[in-house]
């Protein structure tokens, strides 16, 4: 099983540093990428949609799915 640090997570990160969510919605998190996508997009309007989208590279990075 695939956990924290493998391959498939470092590809999610990837995805979400171009898009919000869209790591969580490879790793079959629907409704961590709405989230995470939706918040960006608002908060992009505020300039604080950065720490939405720094958040999401990380939440990709560090999911484990044994947990």
């Amino acid at each position: 099983m695939a956990g924290q640090g493998s391959g498939g997570n470092v590809l999610a990160a990837l995805c979400s540093f171009f898009i919000p969510g869209l790591g969580q919605l490879l790793q079959g998190r629907l409704l961590m990428a709405i989230l995470q996508f939706v918040l960006a997009a608002v908060l992009w309007f505020f300039l604080m949609g950065w720490l939405v989208h720094l958040w999401s590279i990380i939440d990709a990075a560090r999911y484990d799915p044994a947990k």
